[in-house]
């Protein structure tokens, strides 16, 4: 198996040998990954892969619920039950096998894409995978996973990763963070600060989480003003440690702007766990805003990317925890939820807000627009399960007309598994040098913007706007 020099470019024959430039030229950049969920752990202990099942199927969500899908137990998976620690469920052997038997399953994916892209770039195999052939190469990889090579910090390196940015939750220690300081990493690993779990009552360890914060910052958490104030000390902390961002993943973008006696009596009653679904709503909504004023104060970029249920399923939740595969989109509304929000920091000189969606329904209805108004927003591209060619190409098509080239951002993974990083990045490349190559042979761009353009969007944008 070998990858056609010219995959993923798209765009016509005429168009083709100006992509190829485009992709050359975007190649040169080194890799800037502001948003995803790689443990860090990995770096700071740098220990070999396990095995090619823990490499790249057990953290790979998109992989793990297509199988599900298929009626394939997580047991069966290598996924360890809820609280049953590190017990692990079938051989690796055995689930790299039933990936290769339900391989056709995968077809058109980008998981698919992604999975043949790491064993012919990253492990430079050209054995086509398959039911016959997955055990032959289960023990290239497993031979390759041995070599001083592989280990994760040489991987970093390799990838020409110059930054990748973590999620990490408010009472994270961030010590493999912290650990990293002192090793010779050419690039930095970066926490994001996920204030999710001190933000939303709604989740089932809000109240524990409120606790641990209190305990890490010495403040008694018995107001809303001491709340803000912990969290306040919390982000600072991140930001000690390298943080250039926040990451919300609300279930709604609403805001909303309170008096602080309002504050007060909301929080109180969250505080009692006597509370309906609308007060949680509210709740958030504040916080939210509360959130984008800390960002506006500290320079931290806000992240906010609403419209999932997550856990949809209780018997995948209650079985085997959360962010397993079953997170599934909703629709989302933006224009009037965050008006409150954008009436107060969409000029504001030091506010930064990337908004995201999965509802995809809303690119050229609201979030073009948004992005295409307000100096302080930029709409993060195709994300989760739209970070694919097609729905990189319908995103394309729905913004660019309203919102430009520099009112959007460069690429981002979304990624715990970080093999997949390098891959993800490349596709995203060959796709974007596509694009700008027909928009060249239409007559829509000049063929030295598009060079320019191209520069921006592998590199430029994310480097300045998320400060890296």
């Amino acid at each position: 198996m070998s990858n056609h020099a010219d995959r993923f470019l798209g765009g016509s024959e005429e168009a083709l040998p100006l992509a190829r430039a485009l992709y050359r030229h975007m190649s040169e950049f080194p890799i800037l990954s502001p948003h995803g969920h790689v443990n860090p752990a990995l770096f700071s202990r740098n220990a070999p892969f396990p095995d090619p099942v823990a490499l790249l199927i057990t953290p790979d969500h998109y992989i793990t619920r297509m199988l599900a899908s298929l009626g394939i137990d997580y047991h069966m998976l290598d996924i360890p039950a809820k609280n049953s620690g590190k017990q692990r469920g079938d051989s690796p052997e055995r689930v790299w096998q039933l990936l290769a038997d339900n391989w056709l399953a995968f077809a058109g994916t980008p998981s698919r894409m992604w999975f043949e892209e790491i064993l012919t770039e990253v492990f430079g195999i050209s054995e086509k995978f398959s039911s016959k052939s997955a055990p032959r190469i289960y023990t290239e990889i497993e031979n390759c996973l041995a070599k001083e090579d592989f280990l994760p910090r040489k991987l970093f390196e390799r990838f020409h990763i110059e930054a990748l940015a973590t999620t990490d939750a408010t009472n994270d220690s961030l010590e493999h963070h912290q650990a990293l300081k002192g090793t010779p990493l050419a690039g930095k690993v970066i926490p994001t600060f996920r204030p999710d779990d001190v933000s939303d009552p709604d989740q089932p360890d809000w109240q524990s989480s409120i606790t641990q914060l209190a305990e890490s910052t010495g403040i008694a958490i018995s107001t809303f003003s001491s709340l803000r104030k912990a969290i306040r000390i919390a982000r600072d902390r991140f930001i000690a440690n390298g943080a250039k961002a926040t990451d919300h993943g609300v279930p709604s973008a609403l805001s909303m702007d309170l008096s602080e006696g309002e504050k007060e009596q909301i929080f109180a009653k969250v505080r009692r766990e006597d509370f309906s679904a609308h007060d949680a709503e509210i709740f958030r909504a504040v916080m939210l805003m509360e959130h984008a004023q800390m960002s506006c104060d500290d320079g931290l970029v806000m992240q906010l990317h609403p419209g999932s249920h997550r856990n949809h399923s209780n018997e995948i939740y209650e079985s085997y925890g959360a962010d397993r595969g079953f997170d599934i989109p909703v629709q989302t509304e933006f224009t009037k939820s965050l008006k409150p929000l954008l009436n107060r920091f969409g000029f504001a000189k030091n506010f930064k807000l990337a908004l995201f969606t999965l509802d995809e329904s809303t690119y050229s209805r609201e979030l073009a627009p948004i992005a295409g108004a307000y100096p302080s927003v930029k709409l993060g591209p195709p994300w989760w399960f739209h970070d694919s060619i097609n729905g990189m190409k319908r995103w394309r098509d729905a913004t660019l007309e309203t919102a430009g080239y520099l009112n959007t951002l460069g690429f981002i993974d979304d990624t715990r598994a970080f093999l997949s990083v390098p891959v993800r990045h490349d596709v995203a490349r060959r796709f974007d040098a596509g694009y700008l190559a027909d928009l060249v042979r239409l007559h829509r761009v000049t063929e030295g913007d598009a060079y320019l353009l191209a520069e921006k969007i592998a590199y430029g944008l994310s480097k300045d706007f998320f400060n890296l």
